[in-house]
């Protein structure tokens, strides 16, 4: 039986610099820079250097709501 692994990346908004959660369905290697969608709704770049974790003072509260 396969498992499911839930990705999340950490992607940062443009107009406000909040840090968002966003949920990958695809390789890390297929992420081109283009805005994804996070998981409480805004849109976002993914940053794959950077790690979601909700904690940071500038994380989305709605994302780390949704994720944990």
């Amino acid at each position: 039986m396969s498992e499911l692994v839930l990705t999340l990346a950490a992607a940062q908004g443009r107009s406000t610099g909040t840090w968002h959660a966003v949920e990958l369905h695809r390789s890390p290697s297929e992420v081109d820079g283009a805005c994804e969608v996070a998981v409480c709704g805004a849109l976002a770049r993914v940053d794959l250097d950077q790690v979601w974790d909700g904690a940071d003072e500038d994380s989305c509260e709605s994302c780390a709501d949704l994720v944990s």
